[in-house]
């Protein structure tokens, strides 16, 4: 089997179509188990009190706004570099996801900051580059949007992506590198400072936040690939089946 095998959009549409349905419940079920683990189920923080539940929203959204930008520029090197129209359509379908978690973590953390170091925003180093990381985002979406040929289109936002990626490890290292409001790692390869009553919630928001994107970028990019190849023998192929069964039910 070919590695390239799923990069043809005709056959990565009907396998988007079976996938997507799957992660979306399951992103219900973990989003419902953590934050029923997290807004109840928790204890209340020694230092925070109630206030530190944000964490279970907070940190999942900022993970996901990091990773979802990274996975784009994987696949701006794949479209670089093999000229895989898929590639450029999973770029589109992520972006507009990875603008929504991003959002998600700088007001989230806003109304953690108000009642934790008494403002809504400061231009800590942290938060700043995040507030970055939404500005490539929403970049790469006007950028391709206004130019008429797409192949450039590709091409330009695959760049941009790629090179906007460099901001990434500066907002995970930042809390290292300078001396910042934002406080450090809770959870980290070499292990977590979290009690794993509060750290099993947030892990599975986490991963509800993943499942998420993946159902919604696998919905996203079926629009996405119809809107593309409209003029593809598959696709009036797919249109007139489609045509076919609702004139079966009718009758």
């Amino acid at each position: 089997m070919s590695i390239f095998k799923y990069a043809s959009p005709s056959t990565f549409y009907p396998l988007a179509g079976k996938m997507a349905p799957w992660f979306a419940v399951i992103a219900a079920i973990l989003g419902a188990a953590g934050l029923y683990l997290g807004l109840f189920r928790a204890p209340v923080d020694f230092q925070q009190g109630e206030v530190y539940r944000i964490i279970f929203i907070h940190v999942p959204t900022a993970w996901m706004a990091m990773l979802i930008y990274v996975i784009m520029a994987v696949y701006g090197v794949m479209a670089l570099t093999f000229n895989t129209r898929l590639s450029s359509m999973m770029i589109e379908a992520l972006a507009p996801t990875g603008v929504m978690f991003t959002v998600l973590a700088l007001w989230t953390g806003a109304l953690w900051g108000r009642p934790t170091w008494g403002t809504y925003w400061a231009w800590d180093a942290r938060m700043t580059s995040t507030l970055i990381l939404l500005f490539l985002y929403i970049g790469y979406m006007a950028l391709v949007n206004a130019m008429d040929d797409k192949k450039r289109a590709d091409k330009a936002g695959a760049l941009l992506v790629i090179v906007g990626s460099a901001n990434v490890p500066i907002i995970y290292f930042s809390v290292k590198w300078w001396n910042t409001l934002h406080q450090g790692y809770s959870v980290a390869a070499s292990g977590s400072s979290m009690d794993a009553s509060m750290r099993m919630p947030m892990l599975l928001m986490t991963f509800a936040c993943w499942a998420y994107a993946i159902a919604i970028a696998l919905w996203r990019v079926r629009a996405i690939i119809l809107e593309r190849e409209k003029e593809a023998a598959w696709v009036a192929n797919l249109h007139g089946s489609a045509s076919l069964k609702t004139s079966g039910v009718r009758a």
